[in-house]
């Protein structure tokens, strides 16, 4: 899952000092370390671009909660991470954010057996203090699991 851990808030540091696609790209390729809940979870940033990121995992009995199925918290921190990276995309440097909303309607339930998924975020609007995105998981097979959205505050240095 990338480069061995280091201190997390170090790698944030860093991130503020990159604009966030040369931050997601080194993180994505490898050259940074993945954030501590991808190393977590298993999840895995796979694709990249202005306004758009993707990431995969295979689920597994680890992820279930207690009536048997992948803790829907699971696929709502894939979203939360698509939604988030793809608006991270659109910030230069210096420029951070954080989610002020997110909202998330599991379709079907996911278990060990699901196999692969895979969760792509996709900006609907990048404002200047305010930004909305969508995101999608679904199976290897296409089928929808999953789908959300967000609101993110874009925090710029006074």
């Amino acid at each position: 899952m990338g480069v061995p851990q280091t201190d997390p808030l170090a790698l944030a540091a860093r991130g503020r000092e990159l604009s966030g696609m040369e931050y997601i790209r080194l993180i994505f390729e490898g050259e940074l370390p993945s954030p501590p809940i991808a190393d977590l979870l298993g999840f895995r940033g796979v694709e990249f671009d202005r306004g758009r990121a993707v990431f995969e995992m295979t689920p597994g009995p680890q992820h279930y909660n207690p009536i048997g199925t992948v803790h829907g918290g699971i696929a709502l921190t894939l979203l939360d991470s698509a939604m988030g990276c793809a608006v991270h995309t659109l910030l230069e440097a210096g420029v951070g954010y954080t989610t002020l909303e997110v909202k998330t309607n599991f379709v079907r339930p996911i278990t060990a057996e699901t196999g692969p998924i895979r969760c792509e975020g996709t900006v609907i609007h990048g404002g200047s203090r305010v930004a909305t995105a969508e995101g999608r998981l679904v199976d290897a097979g296409g089928r929808l699991l999953a789908h959300g959205t967000t609101t993110c505050l874009i925090m710029r240095p006074e």
